[in-house]
């Protein structure tokens, strides 16, 4: 599939690596120094965790607990407390299994947080749907897809419906281009009224780079972009998540370049939930490439606006995720 090899062409963007001299049981000696005593050595646990690679963090609890009798990540939320600890959990949570519980999160409870709903959802690869789904069952004994149709409706629940089915086509389809092009163009921009079920089939199913080409034929059709056109003839959730669609088709690492400038917009305050978890769940695929668009769209680099919206362990954290600043 297609996503796949643009997803694996990015294997080495991650900020973060797996430590080369790694050795699970003197990291879990280190951390169990941290927290002996009087006071924790946070500057320790910091350096080291964000220094491992998610699988080697995994191997490191389990020699916690094989030395010490104890869960290291129980013994961590009961040393650290505020969004560090918050950072740290996440920092210790398989990347499918964070998935699912910001998922969960997102539906359980009075309303919905059709945000992180709409970022997984619209910025996964099929495969990483696919293990989120059978994690959701396990963890929940619920499908996923239920969950979300429990919780949505119209237009924009069918969308999340044809994401959550993982079937997008492979490659391009040259002969169908130019009528996706002339079906959206149908559908809003020269309707009265716009026909939401055809943005909902052409953006659900194609893939990236067959979409890049649809909507290079649709401005010329149109002379609009086609985010344009979604901002005029759609609103509210389901115009965030064609808009998400789009711009994760054009490219993921910039989507989530404007998602974290946006967590960190002055006077807005900060929307630290959103920042933890793209900082955390992008450190390994392509944070490099999040950082490099960041600086371009934004003319500041990702390092100096964490450094002027965050502070204490938290922000050290978060810079040492960064890995560098792009002045």
């Amino acid at each position: 599939m297609e996503v796949h090899r643009e997803q694996k062409d990015q294997a080495g963007r991650g900020t973060v690596k797996p430590h080369a001299g790694f050795n699970a049981n003197n990291d879990a000696e280190v951390l169990f120094k941290a927290m002996k005593g009087l006071g924790t050595d946070e500057d320790a646990i910091l350096q080291l965790l964000t220094a491992r690679s998610n699988e080697q963090r995994h191997q490191i609890k389990a020699a916690y607990k094989t030395l010490h009798g104890k869960d290291l990540v129980n013994d961590l939320k009961s040393e650290l407390g505020g969004k560090f600890e918050t950072l740290v959990v996440c920092l210790m949570t398989p990347p499918i299994l964070y998935d699912v519980s910001c998922l969960r999160d997102a539906i359980k409870g009075a309303g919905t947080d059709e945000k992180v709903l709409i970022e997984i959802l619209a910025s996964r690869p099929a495969n990483e749907i696919n293990q989120i789904k059978s994690a959701y069952k396990q963890a929940h004994d619920k499908d996923l897809e239920e969950a979300v149709t429990g919780d949505t409706g119209g237009h924009f629940q069918r969308m999340l419906v044809i994401l959550l089915q993982a079937s997008r086509q492979q490659g391009i389809q040259e002969g169908l281009i130019q009528s996706d092009a002339q079906a959206l163009f149908a559908a809003g921009e020269q309707k009265y009224g716009t026909d939401e079920s055809q943005f909902i089939t052409i953006l659900g199913n194609r893939s990236a780079a067959h979409l890049r080409r649809a909507f290079e034929e649709y401005r010329k059709l149109s002379g609009y972009e086609i985010e344009e056109s979604i901002q005029r003839e759609t609103s509210g959730s389901l115009q965030e998540l064609l808009l998400a669609v789009v711009k994760c088709a054009r490219s993921v690492s910039s989507y989530f370049a404007e998602s974290l400038y946006n967590s960190m917009k002055q006077g807005a305050g900060t929307d630290d939930q959103t920042l933890i978890r793209i900082m955390v769940t992008r450190s390994e695929v392509d944070l490099m490439d999040v950082r490099a668009d960041f600086r371009r769209m934004f003319a500041t680099s990702l390092h100096k606006t964490i450094q002027g919206d965050t502070s204490g362990d938290y922000r050290k954290a978060l810079l040492l995720l960064c890995g560098g600043d792009d002045a």
